[in-house]
């Protein structure tokens, strides 16, 4: 389509970029790195035109077995991640006068999932983030998209986070959730699709504010987490995962 794309990843190192793919290191978590990235592309290309945060971690477990340093580990990279990086490119869209972020949120923003807590919470506020900022930053022409993916074929469960201790209580209902979530992962759909969404939004001159890519009792969810009340709601969810 045209577009000079550059990649990011912590270790860039052995990691060799195809097509017109770029890569520069990035870690979201650092501000000085986030900063040192951003620049180099604007001293390469004396733009940015878009922006896509996909940095994201997964985490499981019983909330009440989440330590408050681990929850801030996943909060770091899921929501000042996105920040961060937002901060960093803002001035140069601003002078611009025009720019695009889009923000990779997940259908689990719109409900807590039991188990995975703490992960709902940190796609929840990154919705909330990029709607407040969309309103701020309107009018200096640029647009902030929320992208809210439902289950893709990626290694996001293999680098989940997890609590030290799963403790006794909680242990049949998170073991059956997971067996569950796992399941549904093997039969989750190409990461291409939602590689298409976005460049679909990449190319319209006016695009919505979210857009969920999901399908079947997912997509479902949301529109029934609306229409329900919320305690038959939560009945739903405990019946699916039990």
């Amino acid at each position: 389509m045209g577009h000079k794309v550059y990649g990011t990843s912590r270790r860039t190192q052995g990691i060799e970029a195809y097509g017109a793919h770029h890569l520069i290191t990035m870690d979201v978590t650092n501000e000085a790195s986030v900063a040192a990235a951003v620049a180099e592309v604007v001293a390469r290309e004396g733009r940015i035109d878009v922006v896509v945060n996909n940095a994201g971690l997964g985490i499981q477990g019983a909330a009440e077995d989440i330590t408050p340093a681990l929850a801030q580990q996943l909060l770091d990279t899921n929501v000042l991640g996105p920040h961060r990086v937002c901060r960093a490119v803002l001035p140069q869209m601003r002078a611009q006068r025009k720019g695009l972020i889009i923000n990779i949120s997940s259908i689990a923003a719109n409900f807590g999932l039991p188990y995975r807590s703490f992960y709902s919470a940190s796609k929840a506020a990154l919705d909330r983030y990029s709607e407040a900022l969309s309103t701020e930053v309107d009018r200096f022409g640029i647009k902030v998209v929320s992208v809210q993916p439902g289950e893709f074929n990626t290694n996001i469960a293999g680098s989940r986070l997890r609590p030290e201790v799963i403790s006794d209580a909680h242990r049949p209902g998170y073991e059956k959730a997971m067996a569950i979530l796992g399941g549904s992962m093997h039969y989750s759909r190409d990461p291409d699709e939602l590689a298409r969404v976005v460049a679909k939004i990449i190319a319209d001159p006016r695009p919505g504010t979210v857009y969920r890519v999901a399908q079947g009792v997912q997509k479902l969810s949301v529109l029934l987490k609306k229409v329900l009340p919320g305690r038959m709601f939560e009945r739903m969810v405990r019946k699916h995962y039990e």
